[in-house]
C-alpha cells in the first residue's frame, strides 16, 4: 500500500527527528564545560565501574536505530556501530577510558554520519533550518 504522508511532511517528520537525535547527542557528549572542556552525562555516568559504560552506550544504540528507521545505509550504520562500540569498550578501562570519552564524542560523530546522510537525499536542508531555530 502506498504511503499517505507526502514528502514534505516526511522531510518535516524527518528533520524533527534530526534534531531530537542531535539534543541527544550534545546531552550525552558536550553538555557541560569546565575550563573550556565540554563533555556530557557519557563522560560523567562513564566513572561508574562497569555499570556506566553499558547505560551510556543506551543512546548511541537509540541514535543508530533511529537512523535506520530514517533509511541510512548499512555501511553508515556499520561505522555508527563501530564509534559506539570503540566508545564503549575503552570507555569501560578506567580513568584512561574517561578521559578519551571527554574527546570522542562517538554520539555527535554519530548524528555527524546522519546529517552526511540527510544531505545527501536533500533532506538536511529542512533539518538545519530546524536545529538552528530550535538553538536561536
Amino acid at each position: 500500500m502506498p504511503s499517505t504522508s507526502s514528502p514534505v511532511a516526511n522531510r518535516r517528520d524527518r528533520a524533527a527527528q534530526f534534531a531530537r537525535l542531535d539534543r541527544i547527542a550534545n546531552i550525552f557528549d558536550s553538555r557541560f564545560r569546565i575550563a573550556g572542556i565540554r563533555f556530557g552525562w557519557d563522560s560523567i555516568l562513564g566513572l561508574v565501574p562497569g555499570i556506566g559504560d553499558l547505560v551510556t552506550a543506551a543512546p548511541g544504540v537509540y541514535i543508530i536505530g533511529q537512523s535506520a528507521r530514517m533509511g541510512v545505509r548499512r555501511r553508515v550504520l556499520a561505522r555508527m556501530a563501530v564509534n559506539t562500540g570503540t566508545d564503549m569498550i575503552i570507555g569501560g578501562i578506567p580513568l584512561v577510558g574517561d578521559l578519551f570519552d571527554v574527546g570522542f564524542k562517538a554520539n555527535q560523530r554519530n548524528v555527524r554520519l546522519l546529517k552526511e546522510e540527510l544531505d545527501r537525499d536533500g533532506t538536511f536542508d529542512t533539518c538545519a533550518t530546524m536545529t538552528q531555530a530550535h538553538s536561536s
